[in-house]
């Protein structure tokens, strides 16, 4: 009687083996979001519902594949993709109602978070185990761990390792420490709780100490030396939440992704679900400077007559001459209360900050910009620049290459073309302020009255501009108006306050300025 019972039990697996499929991944769990980094290579932000890249396992150092093995399943590479014990806990759970039971092995979370729903019940928990060994039988070890890798969630908004390492340490997967690793590979147990970590004390406390078993585990494993164990130091991490200067961030993403869209010729969202990364030309360390100079400057103006009804705008951007690369686009103070960009589309009375190029000859699209009675100040930071290279335009752009899954599907190529001759770039230069120390450099102040203020500081190597405006913004019954900048800025006069704020970001700029990568 056992005997036939045993035997119908085991010909009943056996057909349920046969007749188990292995799904392909469900859609969210295989959508990925596109990616903005710096001219460093520096992470900026992302687009899309879930911040997820793949990254092959050939990209993933070996430690942090045996971080993860080490803290969530040490038989992997010799088990046959179940855990017969933890698959009894699990049944033992549900039958008398117990907790649910954990335990599962690598394999079987990959079909958990990829492959199947998360509803729990025996039927789905016997599936996933047909599935897995199913799975351990016809793929690789190391096709399931770069699945599981690319997959599992560890917080702070994080799905795989690529993500993981950007949002926790501000690295790519490959870049891993071995202490980043076994921190990351400690947080996949609870990473809605560990994801504060490195902000809460009691988390951060608490992370440690499963940090140090992971790194144990590592070294009773020979996967690390004793040396290396004794002389690992726990991770700082990144702050979480982000702070004030992330949203501040969204203007470039903003410039970028319509950059972006442009070029690929696709829409918003195919974007936001490409897997792309977009590597712009902006610099967030001169970002980040100018954010805080504008904050700081503008202090001043709390408690003055038109504080609570007037707002003070500032617009700045900083390109390249003779490259057109923007390093520099500070196109308002937030992004959540204003999400027009002041830089990029802002139409900012001129005044006479276009008047040395009054009554010479010019070339399109110079021509068009000097006659513009409100223009951005990309495009009059693109006019002094092409003063510093020589009288030649470069047309400006945010975007240095894009790629995906490791391949390249667009590099820029700078568009420029002689909008003056040299001889009259020249003539125009020698009217301008101009300073010898190191590089030379101009500079030149404009106003329309006292509604807006403009200063523009240039060299070889960078254009840098900055404009400011003061605005009532619109009522139920009224429309905007401008507002006198004197209000809003202290006591010297607007000019003053704008060639100063240059001035302050002059010598920020210069230390950050690197070299076109299209050059």
């Amino acid at each position: 009687m056992t005997l036939t019972f045993v035997l119908g039990l085991s010909s009943a697996a056996v057909v349920a083996y046969s007749l188990t499929d292995i799904p392909a991944p469900h859609p969210e769990a295989v959508v990925q979001s596109t990616v903005f980094v710096d001219v460093h290579g520096d992470y900026l932000g992302r687009r899309g519902p879930m911040d997820r890249q793949d990254v092959p396992l050939s990209q993933v150092p070996r430690h942090v594949q045996e971080a993860v093995i080490a803290a969530e399943n040490r038989s992997f590479r010799t088990d046959s993709g179940i855990a017969p014990t933890a698959i009894a806990r699990a049944v033992l759970a549900a039958v008398t109602g117990g907790a649910r039971q954990g335990g599962s092995t690598i394999t079987q979370q990959y079909i958990k978070n990829a492959l199947l729903t998360p509803e729990q019940s025996m039927s789905r928990k016997a599936k996933e185990a047909l599935i897995a060994v199913k799975l351990d039988r016809t793929r690789s070890k190391e096709t399931i761990l770069e699945g599981y890798l690319n997959t599992v969630y560890f917080g702070r908004g994080a799905a795989g390792i690529q993500a993981a390492a950007r949002n926790y340490f501000g690295v790519n997967a490959h870049d891993l420490t071995i202490e980043q690793d076994a921190a990351l590979a400690a947080v996949i147990n609870l990473p809605s709780y560990y994801e504060k970590a490195g902000s809460d004390p009691k988390v951060t406390s608490t992370l440690q100490r499963r940090w140090a078993w992971v790194l144990d585990a590592m070294a009773d494993s020979a996967v690390i030396t004793r040396q290396q164990r004794a002389q690992a130091a726990f991770p700082a991490f990144r702050f979480y939440p982000p702070g004030h200067t992330e949203g501040q961030r969204q203007y470039l993403i903003d410039a970028a992704a319509a950059e972006a869209t442009k070029q690929l010729g696709i829409t918003q969202e195919q974007l936001a679900r490409g897997g792309y990364t977009i590597h712009t030309t902006f610099d967030l360390t001169l970002q980040d400077a100018a954010a805080e100079t504008v904050r700081t400057r503008t202090k001043p103006a709390i408690g003055s007559s038109h504080a609570t009804t007037a707002q003070l705008h500032t617009a700045i951007t900083a390109v390249v001459p003779g490259d057109g690369a923007i390093r520099l686009l500070y196109g308002g103070a937030d992004y959540a209360r204003q999400p027009f960009n002041d830089a990029l589309h802002g139409a900012i009375e001129a005044g006479t900050t276009l008047e040395p190029f009054t009554g010479k000859r010019l070339g399109q699209p110079l021509d068009r910009i000097r006659d513009d009675t409100a223009p951005t100040t990309v495009q009059v930071s693109a006019a002094y620049a092409a003063l510093a290279a020589n009288g030649r335009y470069a047309t400006p752009y945010t975007i240095a290459k894009i790629t995906r899954n490791g391949r390249t599907l667009y590099t820029a190529r700078p568009e420029t073309h002689l909008a003056m001759t040299p001889s009259t770039a020249h003539d125009i230069t020698r009217t301008l302020h101009s300073t010898t120390a190191g590089s030379p450099t101009t500079s030149h102040t404009g106003a329309a009255g006292h509604r807006t203020a403009w200063s523009t500081r240039s060299d070889s190597r960078l254009t840098l501009t900055a404009a400011l405006f003061a605005e009532c913004p619109a009522t139920a019954t009224k429309p905007a108006a401008p507002a006198p900048l004197a209000d809003l800025v202290g006591p010297q006069p607007p000019t003053t306050f704008a060639a100063e704020t240059t001035a302050d970001l002059w010598a920020s700029a210069l230390r950050t300025t690197v070299q076109s990568p299209t050059g």
